[in-house]
C-alpha cells in the first residue's frame, strides 16, 4: 500500500486514526501493531510470514542476549543473530545474483530460483539487527513483550521504504510515549509537505527521467542525456526525502519521534558533504553498526581505506544485486578517499558556487549508475553525456522536454533548497501556513485521480 495512494489515504488513515485514539492507552501498541500487518500484508499477504519469523527471531535472540550479558556466549548469539538475518535478506536479495555470476564465470547453466523479493525485506532487517545490537550495547532495554518487538519492526509509517529507524531511538517511546494536539497537527503538515513532494514533483519528473532513459542510447543528444539525468536525480530525491517526510509525520500522529533522514543534500559543496545529508539513516547505521566496529579511522591508513572501502561495498549490495549497485557503492567510496586525502583541500578553496557544481556533477554521474539496468549501460551514458559517444549535441526532443517540463523544473530547484523552514522560521505564517496545506493536499489528491504514474523507487529495496 502507497501512502500516495485513494485507499490509504481515504481508507486506511483515518480507520488507524480512528481506532488508535478511541482505544485506551493499554490496547494502543496493538492496534497499530494490528494495521501495521494489514498495511504490509494488503499488498504482499505471504510475504508478511517472513517478516514474523523476523520478528519472532529477533525477539528470541534479544532475550538471550540479555540473558547472557555477562556470559562467554554472548558473542556466539551476537554472530548467530548477524548470521540468521543476513541469511533471510540473502536468500530473498541475493540468491540469483549469485546464480547468475556463477554460470557466467564457469559457464554453467544453473536454473535461477523462482523468488520474489518481498518488499521492504531490506528495512525491517536491519531493524531486527538493531534491536539485538541496541540490547547488547544497553542501548535499550530487552522487550519481554513480544508484541512491543513486532510494533518496533512492522511499524507501518517506516515499514516499507524507511527510515531506519533505530532501536535506541524509539525504545521509550514504544511504551511511553506522549501524543498531543501539537504533535498530531505538526505531523499532518510534514506528512502533507511530502505527499506534495512526491506526487507533484517526483512523479511529473519521475515521467521524464523513465522516457529518456528507456530511449536508445544512440537517440540521446547530449543535452538530453544530462535532461534526463537532472529529472531522475529531481525524482529520486523527492520520492525518498517525500516518503521520509510522510513517515516522519505518521510518526508524529502516534506519539513517535523518528530522526531525520535527509537534510537538503543538493545544497552540499562536497561529497563528504552530501553523504552526511543524504538517507542519513542508513549512513548512521552503516557507521555505528560496520565502520566504528572495524575501526573506524583511528587505525592505520590501510585498514581505514579498508573500512571505507568495505562499507561503501556494501552499502551498495544493500540497494540491489546488480553490478551497477555495486559499482555506484564503490564509486563514493573512492570519492571520499579522494576528497579526504587529495582534493579536498583544493575544493574548500573555490568559490561555493563551483563547489555546489563540482558535487553536483558527480552525484549525478553516480545516479545514472544507479539508475541504469546495466552496469554497461550506465557508462555508456555517461560517455554521452560528456559528449564521447558521437552524439548531437542538442536536439528537438531536449528542447520539447525544457518547454514542457520548465515549470517543474524551476519549483523543484526552488524546494530543493531550505526556502520553506527559513519562511516558516522568519515570518509569522500560522494563519496563512493551514490555508496552503490545504490547497497541496486538494492538488495532490487531484492528481492521484487523474494520474496513474505513481511508484516509489525505494520499494525495491
Amino acid at each position: 500500500m502507497l501512502f500516495s495512494s485513494l485507499v490509504f489515504l481515504f481508507i486506511f488513515l483515518p480507520a488507524v486514526i480512528l481506532f488508535y485514539y478511541i482505544s485506551p492507552k493499554a490496547l494502543r501498541n496493538l492496534v497499530l501493531l494490528c494495521f501495521s500487518l494489514v498495511f504490509y500484508a494488503y499488498g504482499e499477504p505471504r510475504y508478511i510470514f517472513i517478516m514474523l519469523l523476523s520478528i519472532f527471531m529477533n525477539y528470541i535472540l534479544g532475550l538471550l542476549v540479555d540473558k547472557y550479558r555477562e556470559e562467554k556466549q554472548v558473542k556466539f548469539i551476537l554472530v548467530l543473530t548477524v548470521i540468521l538475518n543476513l541469511s533471510i535478506i540473502g536468500y530473498y536479495k541475493y540468491s540469483n545474483f549469485l546464480i547468475e555470476n556463477i554460470n557466467t564465470i564457469f559457464n554453467l547453466d544453473v536454473n535461477l530460483l523462482n523468488i520474489v523479493m518481498p518488499i521492504g525485506i531490506s528495512f525491517f532487517t536491519f531493524q531486527g539487527l538493531s534491536y539485538v545490537i541496541d540490547i547488547y550495547r544497553q542501548d535499550g532495554k530487552v522487550q519481554k513483550n513480544p508484541l512491543n518487538v513486532a510494533l518496533y519492526i512492522s511499524l507501518f509509517p517506516q515499514l516499507i521504504a524507511g527510515p531506519i529507524v533505530r532501536y535506541e531511538t524509539v525504545a521509550d517511546d514504544l511504551e511511553n510515549r506522549v501524543e498531543t494536539v501539537e504533535k498530531f497537527s505538526i505531523g499532518i503538515e510534514r506528512f502533507i509537505l511530502g505527499l506534495s513532494k512526491k506526487v507533484l514533483i517526483s512523479n511529473s519528473l519521475g515521467l521524464v527521467a523513465d522516457e529518456i532513459f528507456n530511449m536508445g542510447l544512440t537517440d540521446l543528444s547530449v543535452a538530453l542525456s544530462w535532461i534526463g539525468i537532472i529529472a531522475y536525480s529531481i525524482q529520486i530525491y523527492f520520492d525518498f526525502s517525500g516518503y521520509s517526510d510522510m513517515a516522519i509525520g505518521l510518526g508524529k500522529m502516534f506519539g513517535f519521534e523518528f530522526l531525520e533522514n535527509f537534510n537538503y543534500p543538493y545544497i552540499s559543496t562536497s561529497i563528504t558533504e552530501f553523504w552526511r545529508r543524504w538517507h542519513i539513516s542508513l549512513g548512521t547505521w552503516f557507521r555505528d553498526y560496520l565502520y566504528i566496529p572495524l575501526g573506524g579511522n583511528r587505525v592505520s591508513s590501510i585498514k581505514f581505506l579498508r573500512n571505507i572501502l568495505v562499507v561503501w561495498f556494501l552499502t551498495g549490495l544493500w540497494h540491489g544485486s546488480s553490478w551497477n549497485f555495486i559499482a555506484w557503492g564503490m564509486y563514493y567510496g573512492i570519492l571520499l578517499l579522494i576528497e579526504k586525502f587529495f582534493l579536498g583541500k583544493y575544493i574548500e578553496k573555490l568559490p561555493k558556487a563551483f563547489q555546489h557544481l563540482y558535487t553536483m556533477i558527480f552525484v549525478m554521474f553516480g545516479w545514472v549508475l544507479f539508475r541504469s539496468e546495466t552496469l554497461s549501460f550506465g557508462i555508456d551514458y555517461i560517455k554521452t553525456m560528456l559528449n564521447l559517444n558521437g552524439n548531437q549535441l542538442i536536439s528537438e526532443t531536449a528542447i520539447y522536454y525544457l518547454m514542457e517540463y520548465k515549470v517543474e523544473f524551476v519549483i523543484a530547484l526552488i524546494t530543493s533548497m531550505p526556502l520553506y523552514p527559513w519562511f516558516n522560521k522568519r515570518f509569522n505564517l500560522k494563519y496563512i501556513k493551514p490555508m496552503f496545506l490545504i490547497i497541496m493536499l486538494t492538488i495532490s489528491v487531484m492528481y492521484l485521480i487523474t494520474s496513474t504514474f505513481n511508484p516509489f523507487i525505494y520499494f525495491r529495496f
